[in-house]
């Protein structure tokens, strides 16, 4: 307890230290836009909160925390699909989903958190679709549905199971997972506003740049490997390559919602610009890394 006090000591300062330097440059380089950072931090104050509840507390705070951040993820995505009367009932089964999921993480049953979502809501789904609804606009419907289960109930769900899965070493890995993700974004995009000039995908996310990926691999690597003995019980190979696994896997979160966004939203700005200070655009990249970083961990280690 004590250790996970001054971890958590050390981060609020380090924290607030950034949030100051942040309300510092966007006042005085007012050419520059910064938004995007601002969100970032927002997040990080709400990722600390939720481990602060869980470390001083007990896990199923933090787990509850999660499950409604999922939520409100999930919400935002379903705002972004042109709906039909049709599609109430999918998204209500949607969201009845999502306290199930957490449910199997409470009681500790992997075998069905892993196989729920993926295989039994996946076949499950079309049926309150195709039951006196017709046929017009069943797969984009039923397909754009699980894909937004996948990412914002799946995926997200997996920093909840890291404290049940090893309750010795669970929170900080799951700070070592918050803190690399959401520094990767933030090197990302800062790098991208000095000197990118190369975008990955401009139609899509202008804020994407190869030369912010490259800064943001390289940074998130080292300081993986920096902070890696504080925060988990990983070999020194892993310590590193967690910072390489993490980097890349938010990149593609990253990329893969940017697009998916935009193909949802086209011909419609105003709400795209709108959703880029919502939560789904706060949390896309940990509903990459967190699964890819749970089952790297879990697969290598026998402490999960």
């Amino acid at each position: 307890m004590n250790s996970s006090l001054v971890t958590l000591i050390l981060i609020f300062t380090a924290l607030s230290a950034v949030h100051l330097i942040y309300m510092l440059v966007s006042r005085l380089q007012k050419d520059k836009d910064y938004t995007g950072i601002g969100f970032r931090i927002k997040t990080w104050w709400g990722m600390v909160f939720i481990f602060c509840l869980a470390t001083l507390f007990n896990p199923v705070v933090s787990l509850l925390s999660l499950m409604v951040l999922a939520f409100f993820a999930l919400k935002e995505y379903f705002s972004m699909i042109r709906t039909r009367k049709a599609d109430r009932r999918l998204f209500l089964w949607a969201y009845l989903s999502i306290p199930l999921q957490f449910y199997w993480i409470y009681i500790e049953w992997y075998g069905m958190f892993i196989v729920f979502i993926p295989v039994y809501v996946f076949l499950l789904l079309p049926l309150p679709r195709l039951i006196n609804k017709g046929t017009l606009g069943f797969l984009r419907s039923v397909s754009a549905t699980q894909w937004g289960l996948m990412l914002m109930v799946f995926g997200l769900s997996h920093l909840a199971y890291f404290q049940f899965a090893t309750p010795e070493y669970g929170a900080g890995l799951v700070l070592f997972l918050v803190v690399l993700t959401q520094l990767n974004d933030a090197v990302h995009y800062l790098a991208s506003i000095y000197f990118g000039k190369r975008k990955v995908v401009p139609t899509a996310n202008p804020n994407l740049t190869w030369e912010g990926f490259a800064c943001a691999f390289a940074v998130t690597a080292g300081v993986s490997y920096l902070i890696y003995p504080y925060l988990t019980p990983l070999t020194p190979v892993f310590g590193f390559f967690s910072g390489v696994l993490i980097s890349l896997a938010g990149f593609f979160g990253s990329l893969t919602v940017s697009v998916l966004k935009r193909d949802l939203l086209i011909g419609d700005d105003d709400k795209f610009a709108a959703l880029q200070k919502s939560y789904l655009s706060r949390v896309d990249s940990l509903a990459y890394t967190s699964p890819v970083f749970f089952h790297v961990i879990r697969y290598f280690f026998d402490f999960m």
